[in-house]
């Protein structure tokens, strides 16, 4: 009995174990075929987003005043030679968009059941292989050069390099450790700490390196500690974590020296960055923006390589032992606190690769705790003395919420209109009943509307004490339409609204007036669609096109983006002024919307450009959603006399802002300004 009992179990344990074994086969498999489902989702994603792209460009020439003379004069010659009248190319190009119009609704309708698609990296990762080889490849003559500029340096700063090795997978520490020797800069030190027993590849490289530097830290202790520890026996004047599996380029080092020499006055350095599969293989680069404060509140984006000085360091006492994993973005907070935004610099190119670590089932173990991270940002601004609320927002990502006074301060919102009553009527509405902030006032400027409908509800709507009208019957001229109706405004906070939103969430004025009440924020975006639930405007980019344009469009709603930027709370270049949110006296400041030269086009570029001259920030919140339908009451730019207009408009800001165009601090100079699609550059517009 005991004997078949003995043989049972036995033969229950083996049957479980080949089943967890299959469970564990069929997870992996099953994670792999999510990753290829995800990769195909984002390129129909990106397919999307061109097509629109290539729809709009060819209503564009449609609509064109040569297009138009071309295609009068074909008809006009089809008749003369009595040909019969057949579909012609345009008729062919219609049916395609407009059968693509109907698919593409039906795929966001079903795209929105399943909710937030999962991140997969932006750019094809064979696409950014070709682009390592021909753009981030150093040659023999780089080299050469590499070495005969250092030579000329009068300033060789010690840079220490932080790394935790406990349990480490021994060959990625080994790539790690000969990535740091492989260093063209020779000014380094590695400290490294570990709690157990490293491999004997590693002593055998202290032996024979005097810069590599070994510590045993007492088991269990946390990592803060043993950070700490390291930071005892450091003798750089900067410091750096480096993880164990990570792996630096043979000039990162040379090209933060490079920028410590010519700006010897910087405290902080960070770079952009990519990942290493578990083949080693570089993918999903992180081409950053310049020093970018609402963002970084809103994600960690310093995360795995920022050089930091070590005075500074030490005033603050190191690492702090209260936030486990995210210890990091601590430091970085309490750093940023003792320093100025002039002295933190980045460098735009891919300095570090950090190793992918998945589990057994193919998942990615490189997460934070959103709740510490949380945790971290609330003391932050404690010691600050600003109040505000964090909480967790999109996978693992931070949202600030800024408070409102007691007393709301008024808003004036100006809406410029010409009839259209049905998308007025909407804008309206929402405004005064689908909005949480109600101290408001609505100003329209009626810019010389005559259906008898439109008439009739001027009338109607100034029965409301909150609604008042101004009627301007002149030619189009947006800025001198908000410039007067601003003039004739009550509020503290004014804002620019086109006559054609659809409120989404009723919180959107609250989000954006918390943000205009900020003292070092000059004006606040929102974040605008179509009406097909793709993205309109996310912040808009100087340079793109050859002067401005919005990122992310036609980006479909549900999708994460570029390193889930759609999503987070940031600072821009500029804002569009469909749905522009600022206080009046920052208005008044910088001199309002320029009527003269800026009628229609670019006049919000302008405005935000100013406002940034003045040392404010631009701030673009996704917390603000609204439909909007671009242009519909002013029409397109088909006639000569709009041409020569729109070309005045860009030769004046070319002429006013042209080095400013040219780079855009809180745009990469590796990513694309041919398209509004975060690509890369072909070539980066930078020397290497």
């Amino acid at each position: 009995m005991n004997k078949n009992h003995q043989k049972t179990e036995k033969d229950y344990q083996e049957q479980l174990s080949v089943a967890q074994a299959e469970i564990k086969k069929y997870q992996a498999e099953n994670a792999r075929l999510q990753k290829a489902l995800n990769e195909r989702t984002q390129d129909i994603n990106k397919l999307i987003q061109w097509t629109q792209s290539l729809q709009q460009d060819v209503l564009a020439v449609y609509h064109s005043v040569t297009w138009q003379i071309g295609n009068f004069i074909a008809q006009i010659i089809l008749k003369l030679l009595r040909r019969p009248v057949t579909p012609t190319a345009r008729d062919h190009i219609n049916k395609i968009l407009t059968t693509f119009e109907s698919w593409k609704i039906n795929y966001f309708q079903n795209r929105q059941q399943h909710g937030l698609q999962p991140y997969t990296p932006w750019h094809d990762t064979r696409e950014y292989a070709l682009w390592i080889k021909q753009y981030d490849t150093l040659s023999q003559t780089d080299l050469v050069e590499i070495k005969n500029q250092m030579e000329q340096w009068q300033h060789r700063p010690l840079i220490s390099l932080l790394m935790s090795a406990d349990a480490p997978n021994a060959r990625w520490l080994h790539n790690a450790i000969e990535s740091v020797q492989a260093q063209i800069y020779p000014h380094w030190e590695l400290c490294i700490v570990y709690q157990s027993a490293l491999p004997e590849m590693v002593t055998k490289y202290a032996r024979l390196d005097n810069r590599i530097k070994l510590i045993d830290c007492i088991e269990n202790k946390k990592l803060a500690d043993n950070l700490n520890n390291a930071l005892t026996i450091a003798n750089g004047d900067f410091i750096a974590l480096m993880g164990y599996a990570d792996q630096l380029p043979s000039h990162a080092l040379y090209k933060i020296a490079e920028i410590l020499n010519t700006y010897p006055d910087t405290d902080l350095i960070y770079t952009d960055e990519d990942k290493l599969d578990i083949k080693g293989r570089r993918y999903d680069p992180y081409f950053k923006s310049d020093w970018n404060p609402d963002l970084f509140y809103s994600q960690n984006f310093l995360r795995y390589f920022t050089v930091y000085r070590c005075t500074v360091v030490n005033d603050i006492s190191g690492f702090c032992s209260d936030y486990q994993s995210n210890e990091d973005y601590d430091l970085a907070l309490r750093f940023i606190e003792k320093t100025s935004a002039e002295r933190i610099r980045h460098i735009p190119q891919v300095l570090y690769h950090h190793q992918e670590i998945l589990g057994e089932n193919g998942e990615n173990l490189d997460k934070n705790s959103p709740n510490t991270v949380c945790q971290i940002l609330q003391a932050h601004f404690q010691r600050l003395n600003q109040s505000v609320k964090v909480v967790e927002a999109v996978a693992g990502h931070t949202r600030v919420i800024y408070p409102l006074p007691e007393k709301l301060p008024l808003v004036s919102l100006i809406i410029p209109t010409r009839d259209k009553l049905k998308l007025l009527r909407g804008t309206i509405n929402g405004i005064l009943n689908q909005t949480d902030y109600k101290n408001i006032e609505v100003i329209i400027m009626d810019n010389g509307s005559v259906e008898p409908d439109t008439l009739e509800y001027f009338k109607k709507i100034q029965n409301d004490s909150r609604i008042s009208i101004i009627h301007h019957a002149a030619p189009f001229n947006y800025s001198q339409l908000n410039n007067i109706g601003i003039s004739q405004a009550k509020g503290e906070i004014i804002g620019l609204i086109n006559n054609d939103l659809e409120v989404i969430s009723s919180e959107w004025l609250g989000e954006m007036v918390s943000h205009a009440l900020r003292p070092k924020i000059g004006a606040v975006g929102a974040k605008l669609y179509y009406a097909n639930d793709t993205i309109q405007h996310a912040g808009v980019i100087v340079g793109l096109g050859g002067m401005a344009g919005h990122n992310f469009k036609y980006l479909a709603r549900e999708t994460p983006g570029y390193h889930w930027k759609p999503f987070l709370i940031q600072n821009y270049s500029a804002v569009t002024a469909a749905c522009l949110i600022m206080r009046r006296q920052v208005f008044e400041e910088v001199g309002g919307l320029n009527e003269k030269h800026l009628k229609v086009a670019f006049n919000d570029v302008d405005l935000c450009l100013r406002i940034r001259e003045k040392g404010y920030r631009i701030v673009w919140t996704p917390y603000a959603e609204l439909y909007h339908l671009e242009s519909a009451s002013r029409g397109t730019d088909n006639t000569l006399k709009k041409y020569l207009r729109l070309r005045h408009e860009l030769n004046f800001m070319q002429s006013k802002w042209g080095d400013t165009l040219l780079n855009d601090p809180y745009y990469n100079p590796n990513l694309t300004i041919e398209y509004e699609d975060f690509a890369l550059a072909y070539p980066p517009r930078i020397n290497r």
